[in-house]
């Protein structure tokens, strides 16, 4: 592979010297660094690389700049290298103007001058920004290939597997793509073995099951040690804050998850108001950059699912679905919450097939100049609608509410209203689901009565349910499922029961002393990333205090 370039541009010979001699310092290894003493000339050299297939992954361009601005540079640069990390140096007196470029000009960052010592003002966040080009970027690609059915189930959830687990594949429709034809008729396969995993040594997966596709990837599935001071159950924010605090104060931690790093907050094509990213975070990268922040401090993580739960002694137990089990002083149960299903005719028989519950991120480029529909009107079906715009031809909301304000933040309500091709439909809801192979047509039933409409992709944000159904009678939950913990354990009759100990429960502690929960999956909880991000750091905390008890 090419060297990924990092482009540095500014009119002061002196200052794109010294920009140039600090990014060689740091990343002449690895990158290309390439220079450019106007925005213009900037944008020649871009289109040059264009030409050659040449890979830019950050530039670095000055404000103050005769003809073009580096404002109005970086606008342009996005248009050639929409992926390329985009980072403003401004004076003192620009920041107000970086900000507004944040919005017009989409940049990732803004650095003032000087930004002496770049040890600690220039390369953490370039360091920052190129690890997530990397994470997204896809170079020329040889290795895994999957191919299969758009309509597929089976082929939707392995998509949805490997991408959220950050793992590079090609995917080739055994219907249209010529490629993936002639890779099947080569080995002898037919559409009934759909789909097929083609790794890059040659090995052929047919119909693979996801944990067989986790080990051939290099995913953990099975722990390295029987016993842990903590084990996590489910790596959303509220389990991974727990493993970054747990791991990182001590804590030999297990993180049990079963599809991905991010939990539900993980298929948010975007999320724009969460502390410390002011141009925004895919709810994938957040989920990279914190299990990346968890294995730095030591956490385990494996790729299985919990399917039990018992207490012996001072000893909790996980059984795992591959039969094995794991112990651990203090067990955190954040498995957080999946979209709820929609309770009408066709749905079952069609997901995967049509009807999809999140999946913005996996789907969103097959639905490129089609009409998509989703269902919700929360913030996650915000984030899709505005990522789904740049691929559909049309986004459809159907809303059940009067209003989008009831339910989503106002910042992403501003955003839906400037964006052309998404249409907001109040006060309806989707009655029946229609379709033979795949979705065919949706009925809806709104202010104007009902309507049948052509339909191929659906796409649902709605509710919250718990994944508690596996854990024994002695964790107590609420009427729905939700797990309850500290004072809402007094409102059941079973808890004096269960409850042996002199003292109360922790504040996150359940009916089980020693486990714990966090996150959407408690009682009460508010369902926000940044709020599940302090609850499971605060579990820690009560590990502790626990751990302390015996």
């Amino acid at each position: 592979m090419k060297r990924p370039i990092l482009l540095a541009v500014d009119d002061d010979v002196s200052v794109l010297e010294a920009v140039v001699q600090d990014l060689r310092s740091r990343y002449g290894q690895e990158y290309r660094i390439v220079r450019a003493a106007s925005g213009q000339a900037a944008l020649d050299t871009m289109r040059q690389l264009r030409e050659r297939q040449e890979p830019l992954a950050l530039i670095l361009s000055d404000q103050r700049m005769p003809g073009m601005t580096g404002v109005e540079f970086l606008e342009q640069a996005r248009d050639q290298y929409p992926e390329a990390r985009r980072v403003l140096l401004t004076a003192y007196a620009d920041t107000e103007a970086a900000i507004r470029a944040i919005n017009s000009a989409r940049i990732h960052y803004y650095l003032t001058k000087p930004w002496d010592p770049p040890e600690e003002r220039l390369y953490p966040v370039l360091d920052d920004l190129l690890s997530d080009w990397r994470a997204g970027h896809q170079p020329k690609f040889e290795g895994l290939r999957v191919i299969g059915h758009r309509w597929s189930q089976r082929d939707h959830e392995l998509r949805t597997f490997l991408s959220r687990n950050q793992v590079p594949y090609r995917w080739l429709d055994a219907a249209t793509n010529e490629e993936a034809i002639q890779l099947l008729a080569e080995r002898g396969l037919d559409a009934a073995m759909l789909p097929v995993v083609l790794c890059e040594d040659g090995h052929v997966m047919v119909t693979p099951e996801l944990d067989a596709v986790a080990a051939r990837v290099g995913l953990r599935t099975q722990a390295t040690s029987d016993f842990y001071d903590l084990a996590i159950v489910g790596a959303g924010p509220a389990g991974l804050a727990a493993a970054v605090y747990g791991a990182s104060e001590g804590l030999r931690t297990l993180v049990i998850e079963p599809e991905a790093p991010g939990g539900q907050a993980g298929s948010s094509s975007k999320i724009e108001n969460y502390l410390g990213f002011p141009t925004g975070i895919t709810g994938s990268d957040l989920g990279r950059r914190a299990h990346m922040q968890g294995v730095r401090f030591g956490a385990e993580f494996l790729t299985q699912r919990a399917t039990g739960l018992r207490a012996e002694g001072q000893y909790r137990f996980l059984q795992l679905a591959d039969g094995r089990e794991v112990s651990a002083h203090v067990v955190l149960l954040a498995m957080g919450v999946q979209y709820r299903r929609l309770q009408i005719p066709g749905a079952d028989a069609l997901t995967g097939r049509g009807v999809y519950y999140g999946a913005a991120l996996v789907e969103a480029s097959a639905c490129r100049d089609e009409e998509v529909f989703l269902v919700g009107g929360a913030n996650s079906a915000g984030q899709a609608a505005l990522h789904f715009a740049r691929y559909a031809r049309r986004v459809t909301m159907l809303v059940r509410a009067q209003s989008l304000a009831i339910s989503m933040s106002k910042y992403l309500i501003d955003e839906i209203e400037r964006i052309p091709n998404i249409v907001v439909e109040t006060e309806t809801q989707v009655i029946d689901v229609v379709g033979r192979e795949r979705l065919e047509q949706i009925r809806t039933l709104g202010p104007e009565g009902e309507r049948v409409r052509a339909a191929s992709s659906l796409f649902v944000f709605i509710g919250a349910a718990p994944r508690t159904d596996w854990l024994p009678e002695e964790v107590l939950r609420d009427e729905h499922g939700f797990l309850l913990a500290g004072a809402d354990l007094r409102s059941t009759s079973a808890f004096s029961r269960l409850w042996n100990l002199q003292r109360e429960p922790y504040l996150l502690e359940s009916s089980v002393p020693g486990v714990l929960v966090a996150g959407d999956v408690r009682h009460g909880s508010v369902k926000r990333a940044a709020s599940a991000v302090g609850e499971g750091s605060i579990a820690v905390q009560f590990a502790h205090q626990y751990l302390a008890s015996f």
